[in-house]
């Protein structure tokens, strides 16, 4: 039976999960969750690659993902260091490039590269980058990979496209890990996204549903045939906001505790619906034993790495230590 890798979300105030925290203290209480996973069962750490606050932007901080690459590269040892998921429009893809294979140097070879095409619209505009078609932004993500294994395997890069030119941009020192930085292709869009998947990436990050991640799957494997990769060689796996308790009595008091945190924020309504749509009913909601059982049945579908947020990280540990101690052996 396959073994289930689990990595972490770092809260980083994208989902308003600093609020109430002084801004000075930030950077210690991200530091500390750090190290306690880098310590603990988990394989990676994670953070979303945002720069407005979801579900509305506010003037509450979104801390920058590459900087926080840098700075858990420094202050850990073991655990993966991953994003989930940078956008490639965001930022110059040789540029990406460098910066990611000197996170990869800093942290001892332990960065992995999640990419995607990006779709918070508010973000994009708001910082100049426009808000090019699907399409487009799909195009960009096809040639911005293209540039990043080049540059990772080669020292250099050159490719005249479409989206993006660059002309023997050398990018040293290369990432200390052989072959390059592995590149988790995020999204499941269903003709292009993880066609992208099929041809570049080492792991795939999509639907967690039961249902949705198998029918994922099977466009995927399709996808590899179509090009020639191994299906079976890449690694699939899914993201879960985690409620957890040792009762559906104590699932339910944490679910309140967390829509009493941000109500001030967004208004009780909206707070419930926000927090209940990406938690209830689906996989990470319950008991350890209904995660258990719900993962299991995943895992049998093929999702071997499950990523997992924990909402009131920065407040309350206790949730992340419930499932280290009774989910994680479960299925590792």
């Amino acid at each position: 039976m396959t073994a289930m890798r689990f990595g972490v979300f770092v809260p980083q105030g994208w989902r308003h999960d600093l609020v109430g925290i002084d801004p000075a203290e930030h950077w210690a209480t991200m530091k500390r969750l750090a190290q306690a996973a880098d310590a603990g069962p988990w394989e990676s750490i994670w953070v979303y690659d945002h720069f407005h606050t979801t579900p509305k932007p506010s003037q509450e901080a979104t801390h920058e993902a590459w900087s926080l690459m840098a700075a858990f590269a420094a202050v850990t040892e073991r655990v993966r260091l991953g994003q989930m998921c940078t956008c490639m429009g965001y930022r110059n893809p040789v540029y990406l490039a460098k910066v990611a294979a000197t996170c990869d140097v800093v942290s001892g070879g332990r960065v992995e590269m999640g990419i995607g095409a990006g779709w918070y619209e508010h973000e994009w505009r708001a910082y100049g980058y426009g808000f090019p078609s699907a399409p487009e932004r799909l195009r960009q993500l096809d040639e911005g990979v293209q540039i990043m294994r080049q540059a990772w395997t080669e020292g250099v890069a050159t490719l005249t496209g479409e989206q993006y030119q660059v002309d023997g941009a050398i990018v040293r020192p290369l990432p200390l890990q052989e072959g390059g930085i592995p590149l988790w292709i995020a999204g499941g869009g269903e003709k292009v996204t993880l066609k992208i998947a099929a041809k570049y990436a080492k792991y795939t990050n999509f639907d967690g549903t039961l249902d949705g991640f198998t029918r994922k799957s099977a466009l995927l494997a399709e996808h590899c045939k179509a090009v020639g990769t191994d299906f079976d060689a890449i690694v699939r796996s899914a993201n879960y906001n985690v409620v957890i308790g040792e009762t559906e009595a104590e699932v339910e008091e944490r679910f309140r505790a967390n829509v009493a945190r941000i109500t001030p924020y967004l208004g009780a309504e909206r707070a419930e619906k926000w927090l209940a749509g990406f938690s209830r009913d689906l996989p990470g909601w319950g008991t350890p034993e209904q995660i258990v059982e719900k993962l299991t049945k995943l895992r049998d579908a093929g999702m071997t790495y499950a990523i997992c947020n924990f909402f009131e990280a920065a407040w309350d540990r206790s949730g992340i230590e419930l499932f280290e101690r009774e989910v994680i052996p479960a299925l590792a």
